[in-house]
């Protein structure tokens, strides 16, 4: 490896050597000098060649800048480079693209730069810390001429995007990209998003008389934002329609107000766009695609405690701004905070903060003290649940808090905070406070009375905020749980649900949604003869007297609206979620539940989960995501960290989806002496299932987890054989890829010395996809042998059999997806990839992409002249052409006869086709020279067609016949025709 990290230092800058150069230099074949190079992160020639190219470009287009390109060409060539005027070309073209031009900068002074970043970034927590990448990202959008860049903000709600968004408005007026009178226009989508036509009017206008109540014309907020910015926040709430206008409005900068048909109107208007979903889920692909600046806000539980321990000085210096009084928070209040599951991030945190200091305010008021004290007392339940994570934290908490209280002290200079937020507590409540104290102690009214009034008054009022929070963020309303439960289910959970309220006085959305989903799963139970049986019955009905009583009321509504009959044992259940939310309402944190816990491969588990905690108005089910290239040690540690969280006494159900997955549950117990149930193969109604059960006060983690399997036969079949061991073969893996050497022989030096496998079990074998019986090949093996695994260039699609590329082989991560399938005992399901289409050859020509009497000089000439044009012409992605380039590296490509057949990874192709170019004169390709190029731009249903395209010319004069042909009509029927035996 040393000898050939010195031979590339040594090299001509200009020129560099290839990897089949070095490999003749030292002796070794030219994959193991791939793989050396790969390790050491050098590039390839070709990009290492390309690298200094710019370089130099850059320095002459900075001394001269209206230089033309066949005066570039000379120069770079006089320089010592061997390059085309289309290579010149194509790199001038990208460096004029990525010059970012230093005008706007220049003209901001080092003291206007300095009061940029003291007024609008240093304002946000983390600035230099875990929001410094989105800082930069935000800087750079706004500073890209002439106006900024669109930019989409993705975050959990309360993260900050917003004020991220204010940052960045404030930032371009300072930077002087945007007048200094602009205003911010910004525009919730959420707030018209069961009105499309309002929400379209209100952002592009109306004609008058467009639509009942247009009694004029009015402009909307595209024209307010004209030459300033548009901030939308909720955008996956706009409509489709919407987002196709937005897209129109970016790209021509026109847009026609809601009833105009003809006339356009211009506006100059950069957007800056929030959401809290995933954008590939929720916007449209062609919206997307315009805005080029994503960032990405971390969510409060990935930032340091440092940060958060400054977010929460930053709030009580707001409100110790707001009341002018010193403010001390505990030392264990400030630890309580600093801990808690602060679901809502920065908005909650931020709103417990505000509810805490209104609390200790009331306390100054009546007692008369100087300072506002916070202790554990004026906290939420919810965050005094932050101290049972103490144990988990104390060295991180001693560093940053120790066993000091807070000192907040008031400031004159408050930080500009625009517009409202919903988890912000009304400006006036201290106002209220003070007032209505003041009126009941004029009245001369008792003090405990005062207290006891002006107490309730402020309950009522902080439970009324916090309930314009939660329906503000619930997801799943009644209209959808139709479509989930059924009307008939939701009528009559009206009707009882009225009886609760009349008997016991109880929250109606929290039972609501709890009771809807048990009455589906009850009624489909006894519709299909099962028992319900509920082991607690007697206890229930000796401690929940009053509960059981209006149980029982309930379940003769049920029994008449259903026509069924039910026993005690369901009065019981519903006496249960009665008693649940009593409980809740009364403050109760609900200690001592079973905990839940989602585990998946992929974006799965989080959905689940979420659906879940929604349909049962609870924030119970946690989630945990591991993608299919992390190291199952990894996943397994931040396991382990979720499940301490999450255990509140009584141990925690493990739902996971499959593989090394399924293990955790045991090594968890083993290390941290939580009891675990693990369940696998679970699915959203499984998740859902298990919640409701495991929020019952008497819940049982055995009980829970075996009634579930017990109902899921399924599952019972599944783990009943898991422990059952094929019959013992010897592990094979076939590397594949089309021509069957190069790619495929260095995948298998790959395997073998960097991938650690174990060489007496496991055995490599290469195949090529030109050959006619691939399939039955590779059937033919795995009679013999256990198959474990296919990597190669293209798939085979072969049921059963998990398929890696080589691209993946390369990367770290697709080593560790690599391992995870070896050392996997699950079964690999491949269903997803549907059946294979047997796409024919014929299929793949097209006249329009054979072209004749190509004029290039190189290899990387003729690869991009097909690749090029595949991608003008839709049928393969940008990032093709690269791919095929890294191929190329890899391995060889010449075919026979003069035919090459360069690829690239199928993920970027589009739609498959052939595209042929017959040269105007031979050029040089791996060792030998070429004539004729057959991209083969295929992808994983094409691999019949692959194998006639080797039959056409194995054992024929078609090879001959090609280079003898001399137009594309000539060429297309020879290769569309039949096979022709010389």
């Amino acid at each position: 490896m040393d000898e050939i990290r010195k031979i590339i230092d040594s090299e001509d800058e200009k020129n560099p050597y290839t990897d089949e150069k070095i490999s003749k230099m030292v002796g070794l074949r030219r994959e193991k000098v791939t793989l050396a190079r790969q390790a050491m992160r050098i590039p390839d020639s070709r990009e290492r060649k390309r690298n200094n190219i710019i370089l130099y470009i850059k320095k002459l287009i900075n001394v001269e800048t209206k230089i033309s390109e066949r005066e570039l060409t000379e120069k770079v060539n006089e320089h010592g480079f061997k390059v085309s005027r289309y290579v010149i070309r194509e790199i001038k073209k990208e460096v004029y693209t990525n010059q970012i031009d230093k005008k706007p900068l220049e003209n901001v002074t080092k003291k206007n730069t300095h009061q940029i970043e003291k007024d609008v970034f240093l304002r946000l927590v983390g600035f230099d810390g875990s929001l410094s990448v989105c800082i930069k990202q935000a800087k750079a959008a706004m500073l890209y001429p002439p106006r900024g860049l669109h930019t989409l903000i993705l975050g959990e709600t309360g993260v900050g995007k917003s004020d991220l968004a204010n940052a960045m408005f404030d930032f371009a007026k300072e930077s002087q990209v945007i007048n200094k009178e602009a205003n911010f226009i910004v525009f919730n989508c959420a707030d018209y998003a069961d009105n499309p036509e309002l929400l379209m009017s209100q952002l592009f206008g109306y004609k008058k008389g467009s639509f009942t109540g247009a009694i004029e014309d009015k402009e909307g907020l595209v024209e307010k934002a004209n030459n300033s910015i548009l901030f939308l926040d909720e955008i996956h709430r706009l409509p489709p329609e919407g987002q196709e206008q937005l897209f129109y409005l970016i790209d021509k900068s026109a847009f026609r107000r809601l009833g105009e048909t003809n006339a356009e109107r211009k506006a100059d208007v950069t957007i800056i766009a929030a959401t809290t979903e995933k954008p590939e889920l929720s916007l449209l692909n062609t919206f997307r695609r315009r805005i080029p600046m994503v960032i990405e806000i971390p969510n409060l539980r990935a930032r340091p405690l440092s940060e958060r321990l400054e977010v929460i000085k930053n709030f009580s210096q707001k409100e110790a701004s707001r009341v002018q009084k010193k403010i001390i928070i505990h030392n264990e209040a400030v630890k309580a905070l600093l801990l808690f599951d602060c679901t809502g991030n920065l908005g909650q945190l931020k709103s417990e903060l505000q509810v805490s200091c209104a609390k200790s305010f009331f306390n100054h008021i009546v007692l008369g003290s100087e300072f506002l004290y916070i202790t554990v007392e004026e906290l939420s339940s919810t965050v005094e649940t932050g101290l049972m994570h103490l144990k988990n934290f104390r060295r991180e908490i001693d560093e940053q808090i120790g066993s000091k209280d807070l000192n907040i002290y008031p400031q004159d200079n408050k930080f500009y905070e625009r517009d409202e937020d919903i988890y912000v507590l009304p400006e006036e409540i201290y106002t209220f406070i003070e007032k209505r104290y003041n009126e009941l102690q004029a009245k001369q009214i008792n003090p405990e009375v005062i207290n006891y009034i002006v107490g309730s008054e402020i309950d009522k009022k902080l439970k009324y905020f916090f309930r314009s929070i939660e329906d503000n963020n619930k997801a799943i309303n009644k209209k959808d749980l139709i479509n989930i439960l059924g009307v008939d289910v939701l009528n009559t959970t009206d009707k009882v649900i009225k009886i609760a309220n009349r008997r016991l006085s109880i929250d109606l959305d929290s039972l609501y949604y709890i009771l809807a989903v048990h009455l589906s799963t009850t009624i489909q139970r006894i519709n299909e003869g099962k028992v319900v049986k509920n082991p607690k019955l007697q206890k229930i009905k000796r401690e929940y007297v009053i509960e059981f009583r209006v149980a029982l009321e309930m379940i003769k509504v049920i029994e008449d609206d259903f026509n069924i009959t039910l026993p005690e044992d369901e009065a019981g259940f519903i006496a249960l979620y009665l008693r649940l939310v009593i409980d809740g309402n009364n403050g109760d944190d609900k200690k001592g539940n079973v905990g839940v816990v989602v585990a998946s491969h992929g974006s799965v588990a989080s959905g689940m989960a979420s659906v879940a905690n929604q349909l049962l108005g609870v924030k119970h089910a946690k989630y945990i995501e591991m993608s299919l290239d992390e190291n199952p040690q990894s996943a397994l540690d931040r396991t382990v960290e979720l499940v301490k969280d999450t255990d509140l006494g009584k141990g925690v159900l493990l739902l996971v989806d499959m593989g090394s997955l399924v293990t955790f549950g045991d090594l968890i117990t083993e290390r941290t002496g939580i009891k675990t149930r693990t369940i696998p193969r679970t699915d959203t109604v499984m998740v859902i299932e298990a919640v409701r059960r495991a929020i019952l006060p008497d819940a049982d983690l055995d009980h829970i987890t075996n009634t579930l399997l017990k109902e899921n036969k399924y599952i019972s079949t599944i783990l009943n054989q898991n422990n059952k061991m094929p019959n013992e073969k010897r592990k094979i893996i076939i590397t594949l890829c089309i021509t069957g050497h190069g790619a495929s022989m260095m995948i298998k030096e790959i395997l073998e010395n960097t991938v650690k496998i174990d060489n007496e079990n496991i055995e490599i074998r290469a195949l090529g996809v030109l050959n006619k019986e691939l399939k039955e090949t590779i059937k033919h093996i795995n009679q013999t042998y256990n198959v474990i695994a296919i990597i190669g260039t293209v798939n085979p699609r072969i049921d059963e059999i998990p398929f890696i590329t080589i691209d993946e082989m390369l990367s770290e991560k697709g080593k560790t997806r690599f391992n995870n399938i070896v050392e996997s005992k699950s079964i690999i399901d491949n269903s997803y990839l549907g059946n294979a289409k047997n796409i024919e050859f014929k299929s793949l020509l097209n006249k329009e992409y054979i072209f004749v009497n190509v004029d290039v000089s190189s290899k990387e000439e003729g690869i991009a002249f097909l690749a090029k044009r595949l991608l003008r012409g839709g049928y393969v992605k940008e990032e093709y052409i690269d791919s095929v380039y890294s191929r190329e590296e890899m391995a060889y490509t010449y075919f026979k006869e003069g035919i090459s057949i360069p690829h690239g990874d199928p993920i970027y192709v589009i739609k498959p086709i052939i595209a042929i170019a017959k040269l105007s004169r031979p050029i040089e390709w791996d060792e030998n020279y070429v004539e004729t190029i057959c991209m083969m731009t295929v992808n994983n249903e094409c691999i019949c067609a692959i194998e006639e395209f080797y039959d056409l010319f194995d054992g024929t004069s078609k090879a001959k016949e090609l280079k003898e042909a001399v137009d594309k009509n000539q060429i297309y029927k020879l290769l569309a025709g039949k096979k022709e035996d010389i």
